[in-house]
């Protein structure tokens, strides 16, 4: 057995013993939002984070169905004035991951010196086979608050930063005026994480199940994670109409205050940038289908610590996307794709003579499909595709891991992943992504001798929520 095989063994026996230890001894340890409603995570997921018809309705409905005692007030009108659950919807999630690359990135200090003031060579590569306990630990605030009026809140600790931060997060009033018809409002700090369907880029599975230190693609759209790394806050209106149709429409701006926008800050929001969604969705018998569009569009000052904000660059996104969904006794079948189409207006990175051209265009296409046995054995399979103009300033050549062949952003490959869900609200998955090509090419793309196939990732999550 060599040396990487040997890591792989090592780290799945280690996370397998130790996802095993963690593991409830009875299938009553779930999330705060079963605990609240007192269904199983079944009746909302077929397997977490996917979301059943019902999980859709408990959501659109701002997360207020209850079983729980309450504390509760009413006015001399007879008007509820507070309702409370007496034990707070409180949880918890614990990620532990592996990742092993088939060739170690390179050091960060290649070609300079380490804090020791060592010269580090040139062709020097980092660790790999990394242990990340915990990748990612979460605490939620997941249910009611008030009468029609619920949040998803989510506080992380990321392990990869030491830190811990805002994560996705969901606040919205609903009210159901018929059973024809539903609105609310919703205030969230990541475009598409409020939306029902597991389609748009903050919950599409497998692929926002993924490595914390595996090499990343350089190229990616403002609706596609942008905005969320940007720091943004919004609110939106909805509607959903005959059980059926479902529309929204809202605002993103930067979350920093006034005061804190100085000439250190990057990518900051200028004005508002509209959001919108757009979604048809079918029932009959065990299956559902949907079909939908959403987009953005985005003026943000790159910033990048000259003090100048008078120049912007535009990000006009539109997109289509699609589930099917069909939910049996025994079998489990999911299909979802969605394309994304970014229209760039690079005003100040031109300025900056950081591109060659002021108008770019950047495309994204993701199609994957997965399957669950008695929701305890499954697995996926995705197809990613990004690509877009070319620009020689834009996406340049030369730096290590990070450079782009041909002047192009182009990326593209293979998720492959197996599951096992020995309870409701315990995951293991085992996952391999394999790129066919990366940052615009294959061998050497990036200038220094790294071909594409060096950054295909192996990937063990061990996952716990309770």
């Amino acid at each position: 057995m060599d040396q990487r095989n040997s890591r792989i063994f090592v780290a799945l026996f280690t996370l397998a013993s130790g996802v095993l230890l963690l593991v409830p001894k009875t299938a009553h340890a779930v999330p705060s939002f079963a605990r609240q409603t007192g269904f199983a995570c079944e009746a909302c997921h077929t397997v977490f984070p996917e979301l059943t018809p019902f999980g859709r309705r408990f959501k659109l409905n701002g997360y207020t169905i209850d079983n729980l005692p309450q504390v509760s007030g009413v006015s001399a009108n007879k008007e509820q004035t507070l309702l409370l659950n007496e034990l707070p919807p409180l949880s918890f999630m614990f990620q532990t991951s592996y990742t092993d690359t088939k060739k170690a990135v390179p050091d960060i200090n290649a070609g300079g010196e380490n804090g020791e003031g060592v010269p580090v060579p040139a062709d020097a590569l980092a660790k790999n086979g990394q242990i990340l306990f915990p990748q990612q630990a979460s605490l939620f605030y997941a249910g009611r608050i008030a009468p029609n009026f619920g949040a998803f809140v989510q506080m992380t600790y990321d392990g990869t930063s030491g830190q811990f931060g805002w994560d996705n997060t969901d606040i919205r009033y609903a009210m159901k005026q018929s059973d024809k018809f539903t609105w609310g409002v919703t205030f969230n700090n990541n475009p598409t994480v409020q939306d029902l369907w597991n389609t748009t880029p903050a919950w599409q599975s497998p692929f926002d199940q993924v490595s914390a230190t595996a090499p990343a693609p350089g190229a990616g759209t403002m609706i596609d994670g942008g905005l969320a790394d940007a720091g943004v806050a919004g609110m939106s209106v909805y509607g959903y109409f005959l059980d059926s149709i479902y529309a929204e429409l809202g605002g993103y701006r930067s979350a920093q205050a006034a005061a804190q926008i100085n000439s250190d800050s990057t990518d900051v929001v200028k004005g508002t940038a509209p959001y919108w969604r757009v979604a048809y969705e079918h029932q009959w018998t065990r299956n559902s289908w949907e079909i939908g569009t959403y987009g953005v569009q985005a003026k943000v000052a790159p910033g990048n610590g000259t003090g100048s904000f008078s120049d912007n660059n535009e990000f006009r996104d539109w997109a289509l996307d699609s589930q099917y969904q069909y939910i049996g006794d025994e079998h489990m079948l999911t299909v979802t794709t969605t394309y994304i189409d970014e229209k760039q207006t690079l005003d100040a990175t031109f300025a900056e003579e950081g591109a060659d051209a002021k108008s770019q265009d950047l495309k994204t296409f993701r199609i994957a499909t997965s399957y669950f046995f008695r929701r305890i054995y499954g697995g996926a399979l995705g197809y990613f595709n990004t690509s877009g103009s070319s620009d020689a300033l834009l996406y340049q050549s030369g730096a290590p891991l990070d450079g782009f062949a041909h002047s192009k952003p182009d990326t593209e490959g293979f998720v492959g992943e197996l599951d096992w869900v020995p309870y409701q609200n315990t995951k293991l998955a085992v996952q391999y992504t394999a790129y066919t090509k990366f940052n615009g090419g294959k061998n050497n793309y990036d200038g220094v001798g790294r071909d594409e196939s060096d950054n295909n990732t192996f990937y063990l999550l061990g996952w716990l929520n309770f």
